[in-house]
């Protein structure tokens, strides 16, 4: 199938590593003209010799002159922004609500919600004269279900739904596309200290701890990064041109959270 994506172009936060490497992959095959971000520098360092054709600069969300600089210099250098993948997240601090320390709550919500902000902001104004507009935000499935302790993390999950359908109707007018990605249980090294950290709390194995959070989903199995990435394209590509305002799961029917 032709996506009709190749020399669209694209930023994508925290897109040197995990799911934003593979969406930035996956772009790059279709054609697309893609321009990354990351925090990590060493991440930064190896995208040029993983993906030839991908610019990629060191900028951390939360930092609002950083984004300002990235995202203009990125328009500058395409000529232009058609999509923009707010992926930059992380997973904060596994505990107790009353154990959670203040600065972990802040910076979980500082990078998964508030740096989605930063950069839709700045990159509005570039994609009002795009003629295939599109926003996609990564949330989680913890933005749907409650994630006994994970609340920081669920809560800025849950945030992000509210501000993908807030701007898919505040920018519809202007032909912008907004929607959001729930991955489910993703393969990767992010799942693994998460699952870690919950056994270290709950004093059991991880293996426990995979096999409960597997009993609440239809397909035993984890979800992969390219599946992810396989649905960003198609919602970002002229082909997903009226869907918006959406809340996109790809967690293998997850029925809560353990």
């Amino acid at each position: 199938m032709d996506l009709e994506i190749k020399g669209l172009r694209v930023i994508i936060t925290a897109g040197a590593a995990g799911i934003g490497l593979e969406t930035a992959r996956a772009f790059r095959a279709e054609g697309a003209e893609v321009v990354v971000c990351d925090a990590d520098p060493q991440a930064v360092a190896s995208v040029a010799d993983e993906l030839t054709g991908v610019k990629a600069s060191l900028c951390d969300v939360t930092d609002r002159a950083a984004v300002a600089v990235f995202i203009e210099d990125a328009a500058m250098q395409m000529g232009g922004i058609d999509v923009l993948v707010n992926n930059a997240g992380n997973a904060g601090p596994t505990a107790p609500v009353e154990e959670v320390h203040p600065e972990d709550w802040d910076r979980c919500l500082e990078v998964c919600l508030t740096g989605q902000f930063n950069c839709t902001r700045i990159a509005v104004p570039h994609l009002r004269k795009s003629r295939n507009p599109s926003i996609v935000n990564l949330s989680s499935a913890a933005g749907r279900h409650g994630f006994a302790m994970r609340t920081p993390y669920a809560a800025a999950k849950w945030g992000v739904i509210g501000f993908t359908k807030s701007l898919s109707i505040e920018l519809g007018g202007d032909g912008i596309r907004v929607n959001a990605i729930l991955p489910g249980i993703v393969a990767g090294d992010r799942q693994r200290r998460v699952m870690e950290a919950k056994a270290q709390q709950k004093g059991v194995s991880v293996k426990e701890i995979e096999a409960e959070a597997f009993s609440y989903t239809s397909i035993k199995d984890y979800v992969t990064q390219q599946q992810i990435a396989d649905q960003i394209l198609f919602i970002a590509s002229p082909r997903g041109r009226t869907i918006s305002g959406q809340a996109i799961s790809v967690c293998g029917d997850i029925k809560m959270l353990a």
